[in-house]
Order: structure tokens, then C-alpha cells, then sequence
């Protein structure tokens, strides 16, 4: 591949990086590897490893069809579409929430300052109106700059901390104990709760075709799909290995030591700067906490266009009419509203927002991952754009991992 050319093609991968960077490393990642040592790395890698077909068949997809995942679960049947659409309704006001609530809290690591808990919305209001009015103003072209900046100050940042603490080695003697030791019944729904949004929810997959056909539309150049794949493997795989990083310093800083993280969005984000300044020295607390109000701030602004991008792509479809900048404008609004009213209720109970947002990702996966699965093996595709045996394969073992692993968290809810 030509460099200018993959330089025009360079952006999706980046933004889908930066997106899922938030609160499934930072956050889950981190409690993973604070609460449980390396136990569950083996549940880290297998996420990534079979939700990655549903991903990259976004990006195929799109590039091979000039459609997006939407348009194809439209052509397949309307009433995947609308099926999908209803998805997109039920996740994404504590989607948005989720994220913009941690955000707040490295805000506050940032500015140095400490609001009663009881007026946490306040910094997440501002982060809301920050979001939209990023989104509203610049919408892809300024969200692909953007982006850019922000994923590779997050790389340097994150690559660094864990390679100090792999040098300086553990607070504790770690034990790579079995599972069976680590993880009680109790633990099942985190584990659950992890893997829904390792590295991401599949549900974005969709953004990933959208935000394809917007870096062709604005570099004004056609990848072929070998080019497309490659972008996004980049940014995916990335993704994969900051996770592992994260629990890495979970494990290395707080594992054994008797120190918990806080269920609180200000003092956890305090907890994981500290965990970050701790192998860095603390002259750089005000770089790392600014990193990782960074890479949340990316992950907020990456959330909203996507399910805005989204949702205002589907309900054009449904209706049948050109899609419009007042319907994505519309959408940001709602989003921004609905998020910042899920925070007002769920205000002190950091952990439980976290859990029911990546729950419903992960039980809503097997559905997207099969309606993906089909469209990237239908004759929309020739034989020369599908991927290869070995992927298929992989693709329908990650649909059966997943539908087991819903399915077992529905019994567990049920029973237990």
C-alpha cells in the first residue's frame, strides 16, 4: 500500500480506537486487573478476539458496497432495520451516560477541584453541551482531526505508564492463581458487564461502515477493501493490547495491596490517575490526569456521533426520505438530554450505571454480530471482497460465544 494512500484512508480505525478507549480500558480493564489479578485476561482476549469479525465486516462492507451496515440490514428486511433502530434507543442514553460520567470525573482530577456528589451533574452538563457543540459545528471532518491528536496522546501516555511499571514490577507478589480461586458467583455479572463492551459494543460496528464512507467522501478517495481492512485492523488490534495494558497496571499497582477503587466517578478517576502517577512520579499527575480526561473526552465525542450518526441514518431509511443534518442535529439534542437524565438518576451509583450499560451491549451482540455475519456472506459482496475461510470460521464461533455467554447471564439473573 502507498503511503499517500493509506494516508487518506487513515482515520476510521483511529476513531473506533479512541471510542472504545474509554471505559472498557480505563474503567473495566483497570477493576479487572485491581480485583482479580491477570485471572481474567483469558475472557479480555477472547472478547477481542471473536467480536472482531462483526468490526471488521463494518468496514469491508462499506467500502466493498458504498453502503453502510444500516442500509444492509434494510436491504435484508425491514424489520432487522427497525429491530436494530430499537436497539439503538435502548442503549443510548446510558451509553452516553456511562461514558460523560467517567469524563466528569477526570475533569475534576484535571481542574483540582471537588463538587459534592449531589452537584456531579454540573461538570457533566458541561461536557454534554461541550460534545454537541463539537459535533453540531464540526461534525466528521473536525471529528476525524480531532481524533488524530487525541489517540496518540493516549497511546504515548499509556504505553509509557505500562512499560515503567512492567520495569518496576508489582506492589505485590502476584500469584497467577486459577480462576476458580480469584472469582466467586458473585463476580459473574462484572465479568458479564467487561466483556460487553471489550473492546467496544458490537452494536458500533455500524458506526465504523458510517464513519468509512465519511473519510471517503471527505478525502475524496476509494480504497480498495484490502486497504479499508488494514486501516481498521490498526486501530482495532491497538485497541486490543491497550486493554490488556490497563490490566497489567490494575493488577500490578492494586492487586494484593488491600486497596480498592472507589464506586465513585470522581474518586475513581482520582484512583486511576494515582495508579498512573504512581509509576511515573507524581510531578506528572497533572499530564496523566489530563490524559485521561482526554482520552474520555474522545470516547464522549466519538459515542454521540455515532449513535446520533446512526439512529438519524436509520429513521431516514424507515421513512424512506433523504437523510438531513436537522435529523442529526436532532438526534445529538436527545442524546445529550437523555444522558445528562440518566446521570441525575443514577448520580451515586457509579458502578451499577456501568453495569447496566455494558450489559445491555453485550446481550444485544449476539443479534448484531449474526445480522453483520449475514450481510458480509450474501451476494452483496463477490468472493473476492469476503473474507477468507479462516474468518468466517471465526466469525461463527464468535456468534456462538457470545449467544452462550447472553444466555448464561440471563440464567444467572433469573436463578441465582
Amino acid at each position: 500500500m502507498k503511503i499517500q494512500n493509506f494516508l487518506k484512508t487513515l482515520g476510521p480505525g483511529i476513531l473506533f480506537a479512541s471510542t472504545a478507549i474509554g471505559v472498557s480500558h480505563l474503567v473495566q480493564s483497570t477493576r479487572a486487573g485491581a480485583e482479580y489479578g491477570f485471572a481474567l485476561v483469558g475472557f479480555i482476549v477472547a472478547a477481542n478476539l471473536f467480536k472482531w469479525p462483526s468490526f471488521e465486516f463494518g468496514s469491508r462492507y462499506a467500502t466493498a458496497t458504498g453502503r453502510s451496515l444500516i442500509d444492509g440490514y434494510q436491504l435484508l428486511s425491514p424489520w432487522f432495520l427497525r429491530m436494530y433502530l430499537l436497539i439503538n434507543l435502548l442503549s443510548m442514553f446510558f451509553v452516553n451516560a456511562a461514558v460523560t460520567f467517567v469524563a466528569a470525573g477526570f475533569l475534576q482530577s484535571v481542574l483540582g477541584i471537588s463538587i459534592a456528589p449531589a452537584y456531579f451533574y454540573i461538570p457533566a452538563l458541561g461536557l454534554f453541551l461541550f460534545s454537541y457543540l463539537f459535533l453540531a459545528w464540526g461534525r466528521y471532518s473536525l471529528l476525524d482531526k480531532g481524533i488524530k491528536v487525541i489517540g496518540s496522546f493516549m497511546l504515548i501516555t499509556t504505553l509509557l505508564a505500562f512499560f515503567i511499571a512492567v520495569v518496576k514490577g508489582p506492589k505485590q507478589p502476584l500469584v497467577f492463581e486459577p480462576f476458580r480461586d480469584l472469582v466467586a458467583l458473585e463476580s459473574i455479572p462484572f465479568i458479564i458487564a467487561l466483556m460487553g463492551w471489550m473492546p467496544s459494543a458490537i452494536d458500533s460496528s455500524t458506526w465504523n461502515s458510517l464513519w468509512t464512507l465519511e473519510r471517503t467522501k471527505q478525502s475524496g478517495y476509494q480504497p480498495s477493501v484490502r486497504e479499508t481492512v488494514f486501516e481498521f485492523n490498526i486501530g482495532y488490534w491497538t485497541s486490543a493490547v491497550l486493554s490488556i495494558c490497563f490490566v497489567v497496571l490494575g493488577a500490578y499497582l492494586l492487586f494484593g495491596t488491600g486497596n480498592i477503587l472507589p464506586d465513585n466517578n470522581v474518586a475513581f478517576a482520582s484512583g486511576v490517575v494515582n495508579l498512573y502517577a504512581a509509576n511515573l512520579g507524581t510531578w506528572t499527575f497533572p499530564i496523566i490526569a489530563s490524559a485521561g480526561f482526554t482520552i474520555m473526552i474522545g470516547t464522549c465525542i466519538g459515542v454521540m456521533d455515532g449513535y446520533a450518526r446512526s439512529t438519524s441514518r436509520s429513521i431516514a431509511l424507515i421513512r424512506g426520505k433523504e437523510e438531513s443534518r436537522n435529523g442529526y442535529l436532532l438526534w445529538l439534542t436527545l442524546i445529550a438530554i437523555g444522558g445528562f437524565a440518566v446521570i441525575a438518576f443514577f448520580i451515586t451509583e457509579f458502578n451499577r450505571l456501568i453495569g447496566i450499560a455494558t450489559t445491555i451491549s453485550f446481550l444485544i451482540a449476539p443479534v448484531i454480530a449474526f445480522l453483520n455475519y449475514r450481510l458480509t456472506f450474501s451476494n452483496h459482496l463477490t468472493k473476492e471482497q469476503q473474507p477468507g475461510s479462516a474468518m468466517r470460521i471465526l466469525a461463527l464461533m464468535g456468534i456462538g460465544f457470545l449467544l452462550l455467554f447472553s444466555l448464561g447471564m440471563i440464567g444467572f439473573s433469573w436463578f441465582v
